[in-house]
């Protein structure tokens, strides 16, 4: 806990010497096709310090960027053959990253990519080596099964057919009557059911730990939280100028409670060997999807015994108080975050807890912000924690 606040603070020192050392020296000619293009495509390319290289053929377009890069994206320039290249200003956070092209005023997904569900929107995608990926790696390790499942939900009184993944852990099949615990993962806003294990990588990491005996083996669901319906921009839910949204009024607006609750919990303990009990059941989630844990595990602890927040808020001494049996049915609280994000709030809460009597981790991502490498980290550090 605190251990993992010094060995930040350690990490943090190298990473801004390194970090110093890139924005002082020229970008190196090793570029590589990203991870994440279409077979066959070598566009877009990153190299070993993190910058990406962007080659767009649109011989009659007045004007091309990619939105990768900061404030205004990445501004291609148009060659003699209608061909338009450029590249990132500086270096981009290890991990993976949202794209798109804006091309004379149109967004566009770049052809050479793999697209990803982000921003309420199929989105093109690039992934920078990370220093650390071995642990969301494809390793010759037992893999467990991603498979998708149709459950039956009623939404406004009518009953329809959901979509939600789920992961079963590697010995699932062989296993036989062996039952297992849960985690119900959540995606943030603007993505959906597909995000932690494609861009996510929950899958691997859930393998990688397993293989390691770093985790006990779990089934994760994961299920679109309806977060786009919360807060749609341009949409009703935006709030008026200088007010901060209601999230809770939001997430409560949006029904997924009662569709986790009354529909898919009960779905998946009758389909799946699952250890239904709240002792064996957790529930976590990145960024609206950790705020969506907080406003419905805090309410239903006859249901979840451990909860993870990861960009997604903090459980605070109030939330302990006002949660009836809070300290007697809750075994993990774990709060993340990036090191560009707010780790002073994240770290002084996880002080404020353990003056109550709270046990619970604190987790800052070094050098990220509000990015998949956050929440991978994350996952990495929440798992291990689980159903001890």
């Amino acid at each position: 806990m605190k251990t993992i606040h010094n060995l930040v603070l350690s990490f943090l020192a190298v990473s801004a010497c390194i970090a110093m050392a890139h924005s002082q020296t020229p970008p190196s000619d090793d570029f590589k096709p990203s991870r994440l293009n279409q077979p066959g495509q070598e566009y877009p390319q990153v190299n070993s310090q993190g910058y990406v290289r962007f080659r767009i053929q649109a011989p009659q377009a007045q004007s091309v960027s990619a939105t990768l890069g900061g404030r205004g994206g990445t501004p291609l320039t148009k060659g003699p053959d209608g061909v338009w290249t450029g590249m990132t200003a500086r270096p981009e956070d290890e991990g993976f990253h949202y794209y798109h092209l804006s091309i004379d005023g149109g967004v566009f997904n770049d052809p050479g990519t793999l697209n990803f569900y982000g921003s309420t929107r199929w989105e093109s995608g690039v992934e920078i080596p990370a220093h650390d990926e071995d642990f969301y790696s494809m390793k010759a390790v037992p893999h467990g099964q991603v498979q998708q499942i149709l459950f039956p939900s009623k939404t406004n009184g009518m009953a329809v057919f959901k979509t939600a993944y789920v992961y079963t852990p590697p010995d699932y099949q062989k296993s036989g009557r062996k039952r297992y615990p849960v985690l119900y993962l959540q995606h943030g806003w603007g993505e959906d059911e597909h995000a932690w294990w494609n861009q996510g990588r929950a899958n691997l990491i859930m393998d990688n730990l397993i293989a390691d005996g770093k985790a006990k083996p779990f089934i994760v669901v994961m299920a679109y939280g309806q977060t786009n319906e919360a807060f749609r921009p341009g949409g009703g839910a935006r709030p008026a100028a200088g007010q901060r949204p209601n999230f809770n009024d939001m997430i409560a607006r949006t029904g997924f409670e009662s569709t986790l609750t009354d529909d898919l919990i009960p779905y998946v303990d009758a389909n799946f060997r699952t250890q239904a009990d709240q002792k064996h059941r957790a529930m976590a989630g990145l960024s609206m999807g950790g705020m969506e844990t907080h406003f419905i595990a805090l309410k239903r602890l006859d249901l979840f015994s451990d909860i993870g927040l990861f960009s997604g808020g903090v459980v605070t001494p109030d939330d302990v108080n006002a949660a009836k049996g809070f300290k007697d049915k809750v075994k993990v609280v774990f709060c993340s975050c990036g090191s560009r994000e707010n780790p002073t709030a994240i770290n002084a809460n996880h002080d404020a807890l353990e003056k109550i009597g709270i046990k619970n981790t604190a987790y800052v991502s070094p050098n990220t912000a509000h990015e998949f490498l956050t929440w991978r980290r994350s996952l990495y550090q929440f798992a291990p924690l689980l159903f001890q």
